[in-house]
C-alpha cells in the first residue's frame, strides 16, 4: 500500500476539503435515512398499540353490558332496542378486530379470539340474567353491590395483553 503525502494529493487535484465535502453529505444522508426509518417504526408501533387498545376496549364495553342492561332506565321497547343494538355493534366491533388481528398480527389473533369467546360466555349469561330482572328505579339501587364475576375474562385479558406487549 502506498502512502500519499499531502503534496501528492494536492498535485493530483484532490484535497482533504473535497474529501470532507463528499463525506459530510453522505453522513447527513445516512442520518436522515436512519431517523426516517426509526420514526416510521415508532409510528407503526404506536398505530399497532392504539389498535390493540381499541380491540381491548370493545371487549371491555361488552363485559359492561350486563350492568347497562341491569341499570336500564325503564322497560320499554325503545330502551330494549337501543341496548340490543349496542350489543350487536359491540359484537361487530369485536369481529372486526379479530379479523384485523388475523391479518396484521397473527401472534395476537389467537389470544384475542380466546378473550372474545370467554367474554361472550361470561357476559352473555350475565346479560340474560340482567334482562330477567326488573329495571332499577332508585338511586340506591344503582349500586348493585356485587360485581358480575369476570375471573375467566380477566385471565384471558391478561394473557392477551402479554402477547400484545411482546408483539409491539
Amino acid at each position: 500500500m502506498q502512502v500519499v503525502s499531502t503534496a501528492q494529493a494536492t498535485d493530483s487535484g484532490w484535497t482533504w476539503a473535497q474529501t470532507a465535502a463528499l463525506i459530510v453529505p453522505c453522513i447527513a444522508l445516512f442520518g436522515a435515512i436512519l431517523t426516517y426509518a426509526l420514526n416510521q417504526r415508532a409510528v407503526r408501533r404506536e398505530h399497532r398499540a392504539k389498535t390493540f387498545a381499541e380491540a381491548l376496549t370493545a371487549v371491555e364495553e361488552y363485559l359492561e353490558m350486563p350492568y347497562r342492561i341491569r341499570r336500564r332506565p325503564e322497560s320499554s321497547a325503545a330502551v330494549r332496542q337501543q341496548l340490543t343494538d349496542e350489543v350487536s355493534s359491540l359484537l361487530a366491533r369485536m369481529a372486526f378486530h379479530q379479523a384485523w388481528l388475523q391479518i396484521e398480527a397473527t401472534a395476537v389473533a389467537g389470544p384475542y379470539a380466546t378473550l372474545v369467546t370467554t367474554a361472550r360466555a361470561e357476559a352473555g349469561a350475565q346479560m340474560s340474567l340482567a334482562w330477567q330482572q326488573a329495571p332499577i328505579t332508585t338511586d340506591t339501587g344503582m349500586n348493585l353491590g356485587t360485581p358480575y364475576p369476570r375471573d375467566r375474562s380477566n385471565v384471558a385479558r391478561a394473557t392477551c395483553i402479554e402477547v400484545m406487549r411482546r408483539h409491539l
